[in-house]
């Protein structure tokens, strides 16, 4: 108690000026409108900023969630755009009894190898969210590869990167079709080979699935042409693809899966028993 006597004496002098100045503004506020204005702004800056900082920082923990939430929309509306895919849309059609073929699923990577010969890929979903064996993987930008294993709770998906992948693809422009292959020299390059050695090809054109098959749908993005060149049989061309993916840096995706796939294998399989 003693010391804390000795502090305000020792300090009169200094702490009279501070609650003369206080009294002094707390008096020139109050009788002037302009400098009550600039003081109410200020607070209300200053606390904005708070808010502002705080909800920045709540907001960031909680991206993780907003993310999984516009990947679930992104796979909604893929359902939707692939439905309206090849029809001429009227007002005459009633959008809810459009038949649906390919329904994509979310998932997250939670392993991907891009250095090795025989790439893959681990994903979060599994059986029990209807995964099974040679559906699609792919992003925003592209394919990503096929699944080839799946548990209750997970699966495995070939790379586009795996030196056994071979995907059906075409020129968006011409139409012409080929294999799509990887050489393993770069993961963001892959080939395109079986193209006729007639087909126009241009530096820049882009690569589609092309639909051949029950795994992709026709269209979806691959990459884009960089260089090509004559095989040395001198019969085709071999073409290399700018992947629009960055393979090494996967996070989210979707599996596709083709509605009709059953049918149309049980079809195919039958007709191979009769030859």
């Amino acid at each position: 108690m003693q010391q804390i006597l000795f502090f305000f004496i020792r300090n009169k002098n200094f702490l009279l000026f501070i609650l003369l100045f206080s009294t002094a503004v707390f008096l020139t506020i109050q009788s002037h409108s302009f400098h009550k204005n600039k003081i109410v702004n200020s607070s209300n800056y200053f606390t904005g900023t708070i808010y502002s900082i705080k909800n920045n920082i709540t907001g960031y923990f909680s991206l993780r969630k907003e993310n999984n939430l516009l990947v679930e929309e992104n796979a909604r509306l893929r359902k939707h755009l692939e439905a309206y895919k090849g029809i001429a849309i009227s007002h005459n059609i009633d959008t809810i009894s459009l038949n649906y073929k390919y329904k994509f699923i979310s998932a997250k990577v939670i392993n991907n190898s891009f250095s090795r010969t025989k790439n893959k890929l681990t994903l979060n979903k599994g059986k029990q969210d209807s995964l099974v064996t040679d559906m699609g993987v792919i992003t925003s930008k592209g394919i990503v590869g096929i699944i080839d294993n799946v548990s209750n709770k997970y699966a495995t998906a070939q790379s586009i990167l795996n030196t056994n992948s071979q995907i059906n693809a075409k020129l968006k422009s011409s139409k012409h079709f080929g294999s799509l292959v990887w050489n393993t020299k770069d993961p963001n390059t892959v080939q395109l080979i079986d193209i006729p050695r007639l087909a126009p090809v241009t530096i820049g054109d882009t690569i589609v699935t092309g639909g051949r098959s029950t795994i992709f749908p026709e269209g979806i993005l691959i990459g884009s042409v960089t260089d090509f060149k004559l095989t040395e049989d001198k019969n085709s061309l071999i073409l290399n693809i700018q992947l629009f993916n960055d393979m090494t840096n996967l996070e989210h995706v979707y599996i596709i899966e083709n509605l009709d796939s059953t049918e149309i294998k049980q079809l195919e399989n039958g007709n191979q028993d009769v030859e």
